[in-house]
């Protein structure tokens, strides 16, 4: 293992390298480079200052060879300046790497107390040729340097919480105000429908589809055993075949009949459990040259792979890569989804634009995945520090348009649903209403959703009182409140209220600090939401409000 600093150009032309067009595109839905940053909020040990260990993990599951990463970390000060880099190179073969970079937390002169955050890029090429390779990663993270700090929040009780046996404690009953019950779920998981559902002990990446021990049903028993209120199995609709590829004597009956299987386990595990909600639905599209979207309510199979006598293995048509046509076909079709794992480049393309709007497009995508824990891994004491962040592409998506929430999920291909880490989306479903597969869509149609990386915590942001997800019509001063709620007693070291132009296409930015703020926007269309961090790092985002601000008038639902 090489590590060294370096000036910036040596990463620039590491980069150029490695993501020069015509990148070897693998075969496997899974091969493909990760790279995660572990970055502690705040030191572990206040008697070292502000010294802390950054955790770069690497992986390139079924690379067709040994692989070189290239890698930069960067601490970006709060006024974007960059005020320390490391850098190095990794060799990478058919293990996971994780590089440890220490930090002194004064090595040049002290620095200023404030909110920083760590960035790493990173890059991969295969060893023993210039082939380049089109995976390029970054990961954001916040630190605290200085003094611990605690931020001013309204007063705010916890909204209640899932099944009553296992309401969590200070849940409060709804406020007239708020009058809506939390449900947490996973919305990303694979079982052997696809390519998850592996034992723990023998779970080191995807599996061969449709070989693995457990299916949906065990999914199902296993999350709602483990205290998750909704668990998605979203199988990746090309798999149906047995095939990472197409089968040439694939059955297009059996495709679809394992379907429509996944759909009455889902079904008879909610008749029997009806303080639980199974959703069986399928992750649409491929990485390469694609992107993952997750259809939560569809009753049929999509697809584009024909078999050797070119019979369709699936219920619908749907060609390879085509958003503007799957979008199109969603909407007519009521079908709701959500951008999983997006890269802000090369997915999600729309007449050579990545993650391009369309209006189609808007209406049927309700989600955008902010953060997931690692795909892979086989942790279930939700302790798994392996995790990344797209909140870069989520705003992207927000600011070409759409109208998505944010939701964080674990994207499971072991057996352990819901356990990697304390991750979930939280649901907020009006008092009264059962929890169902009618009510679920209900509430994501509506954004109704807000994205935890703690189980414990609740984040609901309103506009002069209505709530998140909401599109309305201002005129004068609009108030914005971030209520936070911690069943666990857990506490706020910073807020963000983050503001956007829909359709600007430009960059998301920070508003202001407070958790209450009111203020008058410039006229025209624009969009907040509330991000905020605990004192132990873990993050929660609400959904956005839109708010179209009028010069004079009367403010109206749009």
């Amino acid at each position: 293992m090489k590590t060294f600093i370096s000036t910036p150009s040596c990463f620039a032309l590491f980069l150029l390298c490695c993501c020069a067009p015509g990148a070897f595109a693998a075969i496997d839905e899974h091969s493909e480079f990760e790279a995660t940053l572990f970055a502690p909020y705040r030191a572990l040990d206040p008697g070292k200052g502000d010294a802390r260990t950054f955790t770069l993990a690497f992986d390139y599951p079924n690379a067709r060879q040994a692989q070189v990463v290239g890698w930069q970390l960067e601490l970006i000060g709060p006024r974007e300046l960059v005020v320390r880099r490391w850098q190095g190179s990794t060799p990478l073969a058919d293990q996971p790497v994780s590089v440890q970079v220490e930090w002194s937390g004064q090595d040049a002169g002290k620095l200023a107390a404030g909110v920083y955050q760590v960035r790493l890029r990173a890059a991969s090429r295969a060893a023993l040729s210039h082939a380049p390779s089109a995976d390029v990663h970054e990961q954001t993270w916040q630190i605290e340097l200085g003094p611990p700090r605690l931020a001013t929040l309204p007063a705010f009780a916890p909204l209640p919480v899932g099944r009553p046996g296992l309401r969590q404690p200070g849940a409060q009953a709804s406020t007239a105000a708020l009058p809506y019950t939390v449900y947490f779920g996973n919305l990303h998981s694979q079982t052997n429908h696809s390519d998850g559902g592996a034992e723990l002990s023998d779970c080191k990446g995807a599996q061969d589809p449709l070989t693995a021990k457990y299916g949906p049903d065990a999914a199902f028993a296993y999350a709602r055993n483990h205290g998750l209120d909704i668990l998605v199995a979203s199988e990746h609709n090309h798999m149906y075949d047995g095939s990472d590829g197409t089968e040439p004597n694939a059955d297009p009956a059996a495709a679809k009949a394992l379907y429509r299987k996944g759909l009455d386990i889902a079904a008879g595990f909610n008749a029997a459990h009806p303080d639980f909600l199974a959703v069986y639905g399928m992750e649409w599209g491929v990485i390469n040259k694609g992107g993952h979207v997750n259809i939560f309510n569809s009753e049929q199979l999509l697809g584009w792979e024909k078999n050797g006598q070119g019979e369709l293995l699936a219920d619908v048509a749907t060609p390879r890569s085509d958003y503007a046509f799957l979008y199109t076909l969603m909407r007519e079709r009521g079908w709701v989804g959500q951008f999983n794992h997006p890269s802000a480049s090369g997915q999600f393309t729309v007449n050579g634009t990545a993650l391009g709007y369309t209006a189609d497009g808007d209406a049927a995508m309700a989600l955008c995945e902010v953060v997931n824990s690692t795909a892979f891994s086989s942790n279930d004491k939700e302790a798994e520090t392996r995790r990344s962040n797209f909140e870069a592409a989520c705003n992207k998506v927000l600011e070409a348009g759409y109208h998505v929430a944010f939701s964080t999920n674990q994207d499971n291909h072991c057996a352990n649903w819901g356990t990697a880490y304390t991750n979930r989306t939280g649901v907020l479903i009006p008092d009264g209403e059962p929890l169902s597969q009618a009510s679920f869509i209900d509430a994501l149609k509506a954004r109704r959703v807000f994205a935890t990386m703690d189980k414990s915590s609740q984040l609901v942001l309103t506009a002069n009182g209505r709530m998140m997800g909401e599109r309305l019509t201002n005129s004068g001063p609009l108030n914005l409140v971030a209520h936070f709620a911690s069943t666990a007693g857990k506490q706020v070291a910073s807020v963000a209220i983050m503001e956007g132009v829909p359709g600007r296409n430009g960059a998301v930015t920070q508003m202001a600090s407070e958790a209450n703020v009111s203020f008058t926007p410039s006229v025209g269309a624009h969009f907040y939401y509330a991000k905020l961090t605990q004192a132990d790092g873990n993050i929660l985002w609400s959904a956005p409000v839109w708010v179209m601000q009028e010069a004079d008038g009367t403010a109206a639902r749009r």
